[in-house]
């Protein structure tokens, strides 16, 4: 099947058209900047070469029907006519209680995503904008929604309960979640396929780790505990949000600043994490390229990033009772030699040993751990679009 996935954000669409049976990538690219001046679509060709159209996209159908038409273009085009697209998967942010699986889209499911719209009004309502313009384009084209939040809700009561008022569940859901689950089920299964070892009987952490990170415990086969809550901003240090945080200091900083509940959110969001304690970028590489340098703050935000990390995976190994796999993922878990390094050398306590010229690698399957490790410590890169196109087509194969 050509299963086209999609991922709307609030002013950008990324997407892939991808073969699930053969799982080649067949097309990729996104739109940016949707609504705003200067928008554009940018694309990758079969050759590995790039292109980039500049075109006025005042909204999401529009920035959606470019998409498709760049795919059936007569010279740029990968596939003749929309009649071969077979299906169509979207991220969808936030499923609250209400998915814990894959969904085939109708107007029911569309109704209770939209009901979860409470707590990720800036992500849900652009998966919506998406599944109707591609409803509004393709008609007869079956639709998915693989929910970021679904692999999570295996969790038990004691890992997703905050220990807040009970009303503040009961009357407005407000519990763990977590996300990326879509990317720690990927690799927690690839790993497992990589290693030839039975998924089910592993105790496995994975670490995505990037702009955004968190970390998940897996236990037989399901996650019992991740480091994000009811909003990704919960958990690690990341690029721009702060992670844990006493939420007394929040209370302390909008009575000092002024801040009403919008100017929060913008400071734990979008002016903390690394760009926070850099005081201007959020990128990982500049950090490090910083510590090369021996600057101070620089190093002070790799300690701190890196301890989080630390943190989590010690606490997860407890509530495992031991650990047999750790995966890193993400932007800086496949590409980030130093941190991988030294976190594995501070895990010698649960048996990890390291494996320096294996680590030398970027992007790529590879077991850094030793080979008298007693945990395996790999790197695998993840493929959130890969898994949303086998669920779509998993699901359309049933219809």
């Amino acid at each position: 099947m050509k299963i086209l996935v999609l991922n709307c954000g609030s002013s950008s669409v990324k997407y892939k058209l991808i073969d699930s049976e053969s799982k080649d990538v067949l097309a990729e690219g996104g739109v940016e900047k949707i609504g705003l001046e200067g928008s554009f679509l940018k694309y990758k060709r079969p050759d590995g070469s790039k292109g980039m159209i500049e075109v006025d996209m005042p909204e999401h159908h529009s920035a959606v029907t470019n998409i498709l038409n760049l795919l059936t273009d007569e010279k740029e085009g990968v596939i003749k006519s929309f009649d071969e697209i077979d299906a169509v998967g979207h991220r969808v942010v936030h499923g609250m209680e209400k998915f814990n699986k894959s969904m085939l889209i109708t107007p029911e499911v569309i109704e209770k995503v939209k009901e979860c719209y409470c707590v990720a009004p800036l992500h849900n309502p652009a998966n919506i904008i998406g599944i109707e313009a591609i409803s509004s384009i393709l008609p007869n084209v079956p639709q998915v929604g693989v929910f970021d939040t679904a692999f999570h809700q295996t969790m038990p009561a004691k890992a997703y309960m905050y220990a807040l008022p009970y009303e503040a569940y009961s009357k407005y859901g407000v519990r763990r979640y977590g996300f990326h689950g879509t990317s720690h089920r990927y690799v927690s299964r690839r790993v497992c396929e990589f290693l030839n070892v039975p998924y089910e009987e592993q105790r496995i952490i994975t670490c995505h780790v990037g702009n955004g990170g968190s970390i998940t415990a897996i236990k037989g086969g399901v996650s019992i505990d991740t480091s994000m809550g009811l909003t990704p901003t919960e958990g690690l240090m990341m690029g721009t949000r702060c992670g844990d945080v006493d939420p007394g200091a929040l209370v302390y900083l909008m009575q000092q600043e002024g801040l009403d509940a919008d100017g929060i959110s913008n400071l734990i969001n979008k002016r903390s994490g690394v760009a926070g304690i850099m005081e201007g970028s959020s990128d990982m590489r500049n950090v490090e390229d910083g510590v090369n340098a021996g600057d101070e703050r620089a190093l002070l935000t790799l300690d701190m990033y890196e301890y989080r990390i630390l943190k989590y995976i010690g606490a997860y190994a407890a509530a495992l009772g031991g650990v047999d796999i750790i995966v890193f993922t993400g932007g800086v878990g496949e590409n980030q030699l130093i941190t991988r390094e030294n976190i594995c050398r501070q895990l010698a306590y649960l048996g990890v040993t390291f494996d320096a010229e294996a680590n030398n690698s970027r992007g790529k399957e590879v077991v850094i751990s030793g080979a008298d490790s007693k945990v395996k410590v790999v790197v695998i890169p993840t493929d959130e679009e890969l898994m949303i196109a086998q669920d779509t087509a998993a699901i359309v194969s049933a219809l």
